[in-house]
């Protein structure tokens, strides 16, 4: 009689053995005859992708082992990439690794198949934060700099509030001329600790 399917309604718990990591003396396929011997029901692993999906439904029916879980594709593993599900831009790749990995699953009788995120990609904050160097944004006045994007310290302190790594870099001769009031400007702004630099102009020359 064949196994019963792993599923959250089974009432006690079962082990899969993860082949990516258990029984790494042994070549990958000779792993799955390892952990039956074992008394594991089930297996996992990372990616079943480098091995032909018939060879792994072959490899679990002879053991019989059920294939308990595995990873979606995940973009390319060797230069650092860790899923594509969160990935602006990488939708069309990501719904592709989805189709290969139900065609798996299907061959594999899997009932699983775990997506991953993705990293978040390296800004400039980060570099700079492992660096030790602080990044600052500074409202500068459309009269002297026309067309500039950062011209208000409303916004400023708006990309402040999403991005607590960055500093105010105040420029008084700017803050002047965008919004003037200094002294009340300092007072309040001084205590947040969101001040990186002050600098210091006469205003209009």
């Amino acid at each position: 009689p064949s196994k019963p399917r792993l599923t959250s309604a089974s009432p006690m718990p079962r082990f899969a053995a993860n082949l990516s990591f258990l029984y790494t003396d042994l070549p990958f396929p000779e792993r799955f005859a390892a952990a039956a011997r074992d008394g594991f029901q089930a297996v996992e692993y990372l990616f079943p992708y480098e091995h032909e999906a018939g060879m792994l439904a072959r490899l679990l029916k002879e053991n019989g082992l059920q294939q308990a879980l595995f990873n979606a594709p995940p973009g390319n593993w060797e230069a650092g990439e860790r899923g594509l599900a969160a990935l602006p831009g990488r939708e069309a790749e990501f719904l592709q690794g989805i189709e290969r990995a139900l065609q798996y699953a299907r061959a594999l009788d899997c009932p699983r198949i775990h997506v991953m995120a993705g990293l978040k990609p390296v800004t400039a904050n980060t570099l700079a934060a492992q660096a030790g160097v602080q990044i600052l944004i500074e409202p500068i006045n459309s009269r002297d700099m026309p067309g500039y994007l950062l011209d208000s310290l409303d916004t400023a302190e708006a990309l402040l509030e999403h991005n607590p790594t960055l500093k105010l870099q105040l420029d008084l001769y700017h803050l002047q001329i965008i919004r003037g009031d200094l002294s009340v400007l300092l007072r309040r702004l001084i205590p947040t600790g969101r001040v990186g630099y002050i600098q210091i102009a006469g205003v209009p020359d």
